[in-house]
């Protein structure tokens, strides 16, 4: 157990920084408490140095996926700490500096909120370095947990409230499904460990248990990135919630997700293209299913909402939907052909330009105080505030996949993947509801752009909350800077998506060891003794 240590400085420090928050965020001294926030800050800056520098595992399924993931959790979550800048205890706060009342730990929920900020970056990064199926649920529940408190914190209203007693019921029932699918997995394979399953997979088969555990399993991690039938619960949460923590639910869960999707089917022989070495035809028939219809689910019903959240929470499904065609793609030989480096670079691409457009509508208020949320709230945004207007514009545009904006790119090797892995059909789909997107994420950017201002609507006006438009500038500007750079991201994708395969266990030979070690010899008997010794 030791040696893992090694693999676990990033989530290391963000458990020391934790600590750290709980502590400080409850000081009676106001200067001491503002440092929360920056200690968050500091703590992720060096988590994804110390991610850089985390070797490689030769023992997990993905053995070079560490630096990569956890990099790419820790930048997009600096930019979602920016965003949640000033989301709670910023009347209570005002309140105390005026003199009108005293600070109470009891009425404070900031080293909660910034707590469990990290504690749920955290259970991400832990999901990518998990080996076993107990480690994987902890890592999945320590990601989620966290966020159902955080909705609930994030506004003063009953909506939010409310959004976080529908999370809550709903995740834990997604919670129970898909540890019912670990149990299964677990009777069918005899351990809980991932190598050990690979390998009585890799002898024996799946089974009928070992089907219906990982079919079950994959139904219930489809709760955490959003996909049909588990996805009823997001726009609610999204609307509900305050706008930088439904940023914040849209890329966590959902990375924490695929994570799961990946070690799930990992489990179960993962290879290239059409034939008998990928997934096996029940997992992939599932997944076919699930991504068709998550992605036009997700589509037709956003193209019905007059709620900016409620369409972004559809849009946010439709995404799950997109990525899921890289998963059934699956690991391939090169940067066009991978379909897990096409969902982690997607990953980076989604985590980017999400964050911006939800930043936005947090740095604005109405005449009440409150976020705008009603699509006509935002008509001619450009010209009030064109700050705010031109994010919005080019995070949403790199949304829709509109070149040569980021989200194009990031698009594009979800496209080549599914054609390279014969998905043809499925892949139709995916331009198809591409084009239904262009529907509602267009409509968008005429509000803000094109559309007058309405005189009779009240007015709207800018937080004062400085980090909040500065996070929005950078998503923005990241969906157009990051292009220099997306050729060694992708291949850096491709490379942490290397996928060690077991070979298949012959007839009757013991699951040994060497089974997980990917010989490329034939086993031979390790104790060369004389038959006279064999008693």
């Amino acid at each position: 157990m030791i040696e893992k240590l090694a693999y676990l400085w990033p989530e290391i420090t963000l458990f020391i920084a934790t600590c750290l928050v709980m502590i400080v965020g409850l000081s009676p001294a106001a200067n001491a408490r503002r440092l929360c926030s920056w200690i968050c800050g500091v703590a992720l800056l060096l988590a994804a140095g110390l991610a850089a520098y985390t070797p490689a595992n030769p023992d997990a399924l993905f053995p070079d996926l560490i630096p990569y993931f956890k990099g790419l959790t820790a930048v997009v979550g600096l930019m979602l700490l920016l965003a949640l800048a000033g989301t709670v205890d910023r009347d209570l706060e005002d309140l105390i500096d005026r003199g009108k009342i005293k600070f109470n730990p009891l009425q404070a929920n900031r080293a909660e909120f910034y707590s469990f900020f990290l504690f749920s970056l955290t259970g991400l990064m832990l999901c990518a370095t998990a080996d076993d199926l107990i480690w994987l649920f902890l890592a999945l529940e320590l990601t989620s947990l966290p966020t159902y408190v955080m909705v609930v914190i994030s506004t003063r209203g009953t909506r939010s409230q409310e959004a976080g007693v529908k999370y809550f019921f709903l995740g834990a029932l997604g919670a129970a499904v898909f540890l019912y699918g670990f149990a299964l997995i677990y009777g069918a394979a005899g351990s809980t460990d991932f190598n050990d399953i690979r390998a009585a997979f890799a002898q024996d088969g799946l089974g009928s248990i070992g089907t219906a555990g990982m079919l079950i399993a994959l139904l219930g991690v489809s709760f955490k990135i959003a996909a049909v039938p588990m996805h009823f619960y997001t726009p609610d949460v999204y609307q509900g919630a305050a706008s930088p923590v439904s940023a914040m639910l849209a890329f966590v869960p959902k990375a924490a997700g695929f994570m799961s999707i990946f070690a799930l089917c990992g489990l179960v022989g993962w290879g290239f293209g059409e034939g008998s070495d990928r997934l096996p035809e029940s997992v992939h028939a599932m997944l076919w299913v699930v991504a068709a219809l998550t992605m036009t689910v997700g589509n037709v019903l956003a193209t019905l909402q007059d709620s900016v959240k409620r369409m972004l929470a559809y849009s946010s499904i439709a995404h799950s939907g997109y990525m899921l065609v890289g998963v059934l793609a699956g690991p391939g030989d090169t940067i066009a052909s991978n379909g897990l480096a096409a969902v982690l670079f997607y990953l980076l691409c989604y985590g980017v330009m999400n964050v911006g457009v939800f930043a936005v509508l947090a740095s604005l208020r109405n005449s009440r105080g409150e976020e705008p949320d009603a699509l006509d709230s935002l008509r001619g945004l450009v010209r009030s505030h064109p700050l705010h207007g031109w994010a919005i514009i080019l995070c949403t545009l790199s949304l829709l996949g509109f070149p040569p904006l980021l989200g194009f790119l990031g698009k594009v090797p979800l496209f080549t993947s599914g054609i390279s892995a014969g998905l043809l059909p499925l892949v139709l789909i995916l331009g198809v509801n591409s084009a239904i997107a262009a529907f509602y994420y267009l409509r968008l950017v005429a509000t803000v752009y094109l559309e007058p201002k309405d005189e009779d609507a009240p007015a709207i006006d800018t937080q004062p909350i400085v980090a909040r438009p500065i996070a929005a500038a950078i998503s923005a500007g990241g969906v157009i800077v990051l292009l220099i750079a997306v050729q060694p991201l992708l291949e850096a994708a491709h490379e942490s998506s290397r996928y060690r395969p077991v070979e298949a266990v012959e007839a009757g030979a013991p699951a040994a060891d060497d089974a997980l070690l990917q010989l490329s010899e034939p086993i031979t008997s390790r104790d060369a003794r004389p038959a006279s010794d064999a008693g």
